[in-house]
C-alpha cells in the first residue's frame, strides 16, 4: 500500500514536524511569513512551502493587507485532528497514573529501609 502524500489531508499535513511548529506558532495570533521565519528560524522558502500545504488542506487561512499576507490557524479545520488524538488521552492518563503509583510504591518500599542515626 502506498503512502498518502503529505498534502492530501490535515492528518498527513500535520505529520510533518515543521508544519506542527508553524501551527503552534500561529495559534495565539495571526502573523506574516517574516515573523514565522524569524520566530522559528526556518528558511523563508521552507516556511512558504509548508504554509502552502497547510493552506491547501485548510489548516491555516490567509488575510492580505496590501502586499503582506497574514496567516492564522483555522480552528474548525484542526478540530477533527484534535478529536481523533483526544481519544488517546485516556490511555496516556492511565499510563501516567501507573508510573506515579510505581514511583510512590518504590519510594515507600525503599524509604522504609533507610535507617536514621540517632544523635
Amino acid at each position: 500500500m502506498s503512502r498518502a502524500a503529505t498534502t492530501s489531508d490535515s492528518f498527513n499535513a500535520v505529520a510533518e514536524p515543521r508544519r506542527r511548529d508553524i501551527l503552534n506558532f500561529l495559534a495565539p495570533a495571526e502573523r506574516p511569513v517574516g515573523a514565522i521565519v524569524e520566530g522559528l528560524g526556518l528558511p523563508q522558502p521552507s516556511v512558504s512551502k509548508h504554509l502552502r500545504v497547510l493552506l491547501d488542506v485548510g489548516l491555516v487561512e490567509v488575510r492580505r493587507d496590501g502586499r503582506q499576507a497574514f496567516y492564522r490557524t483555522n480552528a474548525e479545520a484542526i478540530k477533527p485532528v484534535h478529536e481523533w488524538t483526544s481519544r488517546f488521552e485516556r490511555y496516556w492518563r492511565r499510563q501516567l497514573i501507573r508510573v506515579k503509583e510505581r514511583a510512590e510504591q518504590s519510594e515507600h518500599t525503599h524509604g522504609n529501609t533507610t535507617h536514621r542515626r540517632k544523635s
